[in-house]
């Protein structure tokens, strides 16, 4: 049997000023989140990604087509109604960051590892008053308090719209510093998500690809890459 989807119904899609920011329009009727909440979101920017993906639809909707809108009613329905729970989850990646655990061998590894890893450290000391240490192996070492409490009180500060998306970007990648880094556009969203692969790409060259695992790391790129453009476009 198919699965059953809804049928497209309306033909116009427009976005309009509302309270508190932007809405989307079908047939000038405002879109409502699967909890019923009027989906508001911040910027005409990001209204006009939610209401091309609506206008895009055919005679059936498609959710698995509409990446934007999905994010912003995580925005409303989920991060916004327990924003400092996951907030908190979030920032406790500062103190187990995948940056920071580093192999103990072998030696192109462990160098490869601080080529990449080692300049985002220092960029997260300078640009977010925080500095977090590397250590060899597996092991949980914990990191400074102080830079943890700092790193926390940005996650905190962040609006129900930025924490969607930063929650994919630091569940993705492994990394609340990769995380900032994307935030902070510290290199293109692409070029950061290859720093998270970096122990993936040395098991790769070493044995090979495996087709499944492929395929995994793509979808997983591709929705990193969408956190990234969802995030500056809600700011």
């Amino acid at each position: 049997m198919s699965e059953w989807a809804p049928k497209r119904f309306w033909q116009n899609t427009d976005i309009h000023p509302a309270e508190g920011g932007y809405t989307v329009l079908l047939d000038g009727r405002g879109v409502k989140t699967p909890a019923k909440t009027p989906l508001v979101v911040p910027t005409e920017a990001l209204a006009s990604e939610i209401a091309a993906e609506w206008q895009a639809q055919e005679d059936k909707v498609n959710p698995a087509t509409m990446p934007f809108t999905r994010t912003a009613n995580s925005a409303l329905d989920k991060v916004a109604t327990q924003h400092a729970e996951v907030a908190e989850m979030l920032a406790a990646y500062g103190d187990a960051d995948l940056l920071c655990y580093r192999a103990a061998h072998p030696e192109e590894l462990i160098a490869r590892q601080a080529h990449a890893w080692d300049p985002v450290l220092d960029w997260a000391d300078e640009a977010l008053g925080a500095r977090l240490e590397p250590r060899t192996g597996v092991i949980h070492a914990p990191q400074s308090p102080e830079s943890l409490t700092r790193l926390a009180a940005q996650v905190h500060d962040l609006s129900p719209f930025e924490l969607a998306a930063f929650h994919d970007l630091v569940s993705l990648s492994g990394s609340l510093v990769l995380g900032f880094a994307a935030a902070h556009a510290y290199l293109p969203a692409g070029d950061i998500w290859l720093l998270s692969r970096v122990d993936e790409t040395w098991q790769e060259e070493q044995w090979g690809k495996d087709d499944e695992a492929s395929q995994l790391a793509e979808y997983k790129r591709a929705e990193f890459l969408h956190a990234s453009r969802f995030y500056h476009l809600a700011r």
